[in-house]
């Protein structure tokens, strides 16, 4: 066989196990691992190339749920916590690494740009709780919010979980 032809059967045999498509891409569903910009869905919640993707081990508050400040006034803090994690990706690219699949079929995912761990930020700003139920990982960076009166840790708010099941 021409030095071509194995050439081609080899790429060609490469493509169907690690899932390139035609120009060569791997395809986001059959990879670990999805890169680019960032679709911000609310505090928790993100697209990377079309893959829809959950923070793994945190907890933001809801789009509708109300938190309120140090001075007791209400605010909308899942508002707060999506522009946040809008501004830590804006401009750049953000690497998601697979870790499970979620009832819904989103990826559950640590997020990460350059510089930046998106689970651990939006958790030690006091935009998001450590989701205990799924993990420990970020139970140090909450208690550290807690501790510094961080985000809603400034004022009081009910528990993004707790607030779900009480507001369906």
């Amino acid at each position: 066989m021409a030095k071509p032809i194995k050439s081609i059967l080899l790429i060609a045999s490469l493509a169907a196990v690690v899932g390139l498509d035609r120009a060569g891409v791997l395809s986001a569903a059959q990879a670990d691992t999805v890169r680019g910009s960032a679709q911000i869905i609310d505090g928790d919640s993100i697209r990377v190339q079309g893959v829809e993707i959950r923070l793994h081990g945190i907890d933001a508050p809801e789009g509708r749920q109300l938190c309120q400040d140090a001075q007791g006034q209400d605010y909308r803090c899942g508002d707060v916590a999506r522009e946040a994690l809008k501004a830590m990706t804006r401009g750049l690219d953000v690497q998601c690494n697979r870790l499970d699949i979620d009832r819904y079929g989103r990826w559950v995912s640590e997020c990460r740009t350059e510089q930046t761990f998106l689970n651990e930020q939006m958790v030690i700003q006091g935009h998001a709780v450590a989701y205990r139920r799924y993990s420990q990982a970020y139970v140090g960076a909450e208690e550290q919010a807690r501790a510094e009166k961080r985000g809603i840790w400034a004022g009081r708010f009910e528990k993004p979980e707790r607030w779900r099941r009480n507001n369906r």
